[in-house]
């Protein structure tokens, strides 16, 4: 069945439409890839993912983003400068280069007691943000496209990256580990709240940070 899926898919042009908030597939829990895919489909598939990533644009793409409940994501950022957010910032949020990767049937684990809290937006909720605490440090388990082993320490804005990707793989969305009294458009927060961090947002929009 993920065989026939992915060839629909496929015969589809590119980028792919991203589906939103509202759809069961983004609420169910996504299988296991067990190898169902031949070695070109699922490159394609990577390939198709990744370009859709971009064209966004967007730093992470779960599958069922795509419309497929299989537990595959791409993830990259080239941490180039975000417009209208100053280099300081940038490195108070711990924006690093991600190199591309693929990451199936990936988990993470924290690692300490370290927590971070900032804005954070998804492909899938379009036009919106708002304030996520989560681990500052993970370790990653999984396996790359080629079977081969993940296994690695991950911190700051590349943790979330892959926590947030992850999540969607458990149909989670950001919108359940999310401080809702600031929910705000992307318009917002480019107007208001693009200091290093949320504190500004938390004293006046009425919200907690851990």
């Amino acid at each position: 069945m993920l065989a026939e899926q992915v060839e629909k898919l496929l015969a589809q042009p590119l980028p792919w439409p991203i589906v939103q908030a509202g759809d069961p597939v983004l609420r169910a829990a996504a299988r296991p890839y067990e190898g169902e895919l031949s070695d070109e489909t699922l490159s394609a598939l990577i390939a198709g993912m990744k370009e859709t990533m971009h064209a966004a644009p967007g730093v992470g793409l779960a599958a069922p983003q795509i419309g497929l409940s299989v537990r595959i994501a791409v993830v990259e950022d080239s941490a180039r400068e975000r417009p209208g957010v100053a280099e300081s910032t940038l490195a108070t949020r711990g924006i690093v280069p991600l190199p591309f990767r693929v990451l199936v049937n990936p988990t993470y684990t924290r690692v300490g007691d370290e927590t971070a809290a900032f804005f954070e937006g998804c492909l899938s909720v379009h036009g919106w943000q708002a304030v996520v605490a989560r681990a500052l440090r993970i370790r990653l388990r999984g396996t790359d496209e080629t079977g081969a082993a993940l296994d690695e320490e991950l911190s700051g804005w590349p943790a979330r990256i892959v926590q947030h990707e992850t999540d969607h793989l458990h149909g989670i969305l950001y919108l359940d580990r999310a401080e809702l009294r600031s929910l705000s458009t992307h318009e917002a927060v480019a107007r208001r709240w693009t200091q290093p961090t949320p504190a500004d947002a938390a004293r006046e929009l009425g919200f907690d940070l851990p």
